[in-house]
């Protein structure tokens, strides 16, 4: 069997043309094969006039009646032409003479395109056509015309013929395109084979239900999205059996420090907590890593657990790493843990970028000697000069806000005599369950699904900013004192990004805090923003949690991690700007107390569509899992991942979102051709994902 791969072996296909198509990542023969069209245009049948509905494609013939050049705000030239039904118009604002001469009255004429309502009635504006010759009839296509995704320099005509000579390769089975699922799949599931499925996919008979191609129900699709989807699987599948085929401590431990921890605490850990707690022991025990995503809506108390995680590790002797993506939720576990641990003698070391000269050297001495135990910090734990004596457990807090490489690189740094440190990573930022099948295949998972006693409900209501100054007043009643008649409780003020700028955002910040000094000059009001020195900003932090302050004003800053109990009362400035996730996380920095809180969405008038259903899904739901699900629906999937999954964002022709309920059944499909088809795993992840296994394996 030949195996024909260059594309230059393609008639008309030379080295600009080969560079146009590498920017839609089509480098051989295969990437050809697998570049689908994303629509279908049905020119098999001719449509008469009299039956030809606006916005709906479609073929018309008939003859021209007339054609000339109208000048209004722009030339054009409008072409009449009638069938025996009715009467249609073709416009063309790009001409020549030779073009206006062709329409000669009587000129029998066939065109495609999409007709509107215009000045004379239905017009089809720059339609494709052809004159029909000598009354002959013309051959009229055979099959659905295929759309595909195109880029500047490549028209669908160059596109179309480069597919039907690959196609004619394939058709004769002259190039080495390999089935790599079983035969007993496709017969089960009634799914073609992959060179059958190519071939239809490019080309379907006119004959073939449009609606099951454009739904992407038809069975020559499943075919291929069922592929993909299992390729990315067994990517993270072999993520994982790389990782776990590393040896890692088994932990082991008394429970004395756990049972010391919880004694001295004022509550007792939830049912959820003690569950997920049960979880990671088991992982701990083992002697291979642990890869564990903890998730846990805001507020469910995933501190303690990893608290509770982190007991077992010290007591075993070895070093704990926390990491967080800024500095203040840094700050805000390290005075947590310390708070907890320093009574039962275990030292906690702090390191980030604003620990500079003697006090870094002593931090990284103290790490080094293993003289700290139970080490938290921010990215400032990736750097060269970070040297761990015996780390045995990293956790890391909201891991999607992490570079990819960045997580490899803390574990790295755990590797002692042949051992790699365990991995526990967090998020308060729920994560739909078709994107948790697909995207953290490579984890085990843990939801804390219960709050603490004692939270109170928030309420939500969305606010246009034209009544800013009632918004204001509510904010004196919450937060002045109770002898003054108010609630004596704080508040925060949240500006949000404008135009992508830092600067603007800080600005912005400052002038709100200004405008709330003038307006509520008896309150006392703070500012945090991205401009501000760490140092700054913990100071300012912390006046607020000793209610030193009654109202915070804030950049987005603040959306994870913060919490003071006495805060209820959240106003987000331009929530429009936000998406939904962002949205959940702001509002669960109050709610944390037993006072009824509220959240303010002062919106700026009129809103999008997506904004408006955006701020109905935050008035209707506190449960973050289902705000999750909305997002992703909103969204899609590609922005809700971040960067670590930047494979899941390359997909061709599967959509987690729509194929979300193929995901069973491609996790069992994952684990057929893991241990019976061990052959199909390296071509299967080569063919889709490429160079992008990189993205998906780190």
């Amino acid at each position: 069997m030949a195996r024909l791969s260059q594309l230059t072996e393609l008639k008309g296909v030379g080295p600009k043309l080969a560079d146009q198509l590498e920017k839609l990542q089509i480098r051989n023969l295969a990437d050809l094969f697998f570049h689908l069209p994303f629509r279908y245009e049905d020119r098999s049948r001719i449509t008469a006039i009299g039956s030809v509905q606006p916005m709906r494609p479609a073929v018309i013939q008939g003859e021209v009646r007339g054609a000339s050049v109208l000048f209004g705000k722009r030339r054009s030239l409008l072409v009449k032409v009638q069938d025996h039904t009715g009467t249609a118009s073709l416009r063309f604002y790009h001409f020549n003479a030779a073009q206006k001469n062709q329409f000669r009255t009587g000129a029998l004429v066939r065109c495609y395109g999409e007709p509107r309502r215009g000045a004379s009635g239905l017009e089809f504006y720059h339609p494709e056509y052809q004159l029909v010759e000598n009354g002959l009839d013309a051959q009229l296509e055979p099959c659905l015309t295929p759309v595909y995704p195109a880029t500047d320099g490549i028209s669908q005509q160059r596109l179309r013929l480069l597919h039907e000579q690959a196609l004619e390769f394939l058709h004769k089975d002259q190039v080495d395109l390999i089935d790599l699922l079983p035969t007993s799949w496709l017969q089960q599931w009634r799914l073609p084979t992959l060179k059958d499925a190519l071939l239809f996919l490019h080309n379907p008979p006119s004959d073939t239900n449009l609606q099951l191609l454009e739904s992407s129900q038809h069975p020559a699709q499943k075919r291929l999205i069922l592929e993909e989807l299992l390729a990315h699987q067994l990517s993270l599948h072999k993520l994982r059996a790389q990782v776990q085929a590393d040896a890692a401590p088994a932990i082991v431990a008394s429970k004395q420090l756990q049972q010391a921890l919880l004694a001295q605490l004022p509550f007792k850990p939830t049912n959820a907590q003690q569950r997920v707690t049960a979880e990671i022991e088991q992982d701990l025990q083992q002697p291979y890593p642990m890869l564990r995503l903890v998730q846990g809506d805001v507020g469910s108390g995933k501190t303690l657990v990893a608290a509770l995680a982190a007991c077992d590790v010290l007591e075993a002797g070895y070093q704990v790493a926390l990491m967080a993506p800024t500095e203040i939720l840094a700050e805000q576990h390290l005075n947590n843990l310390s708070g907890w641990f320093n009574p039962l003698g275990i030292s906690t070391g702090w390191l980030a970028g604003k620990v500079k000269g003697k006090a870094r050297e002593k931090a990284l001495e103290d790490i080094h000697s293993g003289e700290a135990q139970l080490v938290v910090g921010t990215h400032a734990l990736f750097q060269d000069d970070v040297r761990f004596s015996r780390l045995g457990l990293i956790i890391i807090d909201e891991q999607h806000r992490f570079g990819v490489h960045q997580r490899l690189s803390l574990r790295e740094k755990g590797e002692q005599q042949g051992l790699q440190p365990h991995q526990l990573i967090m998020t308060a930022t729920p994560i739909p369950r078709t994107l948790a099948m697909s995207a953290y295949a490579d984890l085990d998972t843990s939801v804390i699904d219960e709050l603490p006693p004692g939270r109170s409900p928030i309420t939500t209501v969305a606010i246009s900013d034209q009544r800013r100054g009632e918004v204001i007043e509510r904010v004196n009643s919450a937060c002045a004192p109770v002898e003054q008649g108010g609630e004596g409780a704080q508040a925060y003020w949240v500006c949000t990004l404008i135009e992508e700028s830092e600067a603007l955002q800080c600005q912005a910040a400052e002038n709100t805090a200004q405008e709330l000094r003038e307006a509520l000059p008896h309150l006392s009001i703070g500012l945090v923003h991205g401009r501000m020195k760490a140092a700054e900003k913990a100071d300012v932090m912390a006046q607020f949690k000793a209610h030193e302050l009654d109202l915070l004003v804030a950049t987005t800053v603040i959306e994870v991690g913060v919490d003071v109990p006495n805060s209820s009362l959240m106003i987000i400035e331009n929530p429009e700007r936000l998406g939904l996730a962002q949205l959940h996380q702001l509002r669960g920095r109050v709610g944390r107390g037993a006072a009824k809180s509220h959240c303010v969405l002062l919106y700026k008038s009129p809103l999008s569509f997506t904004s408006k259903q955006r701020l109905q899904v935050m008035r209707d739901s506190q449960d973050g899992f289902y705000i999750a699900e909305q997002d992703l629906a909103i969204r899609g999937p590609g922005e809700l991942l971040g960067t670590r999954q930047t494979g899941l964002q390359m997909l061709r022709v599967a959509d987690l979102q729509r194929d979300g309920e193929l995901l069973p059944q491609v996790r069992e499909m994952a684990e057929q051709i893991w241990h019976q088809h061990p052959q199909a795993i390296e071509p299967l992840i080569l063919r889709w994902l490429g160079d992008a296994e990189r993205f998906a394996s780190v």
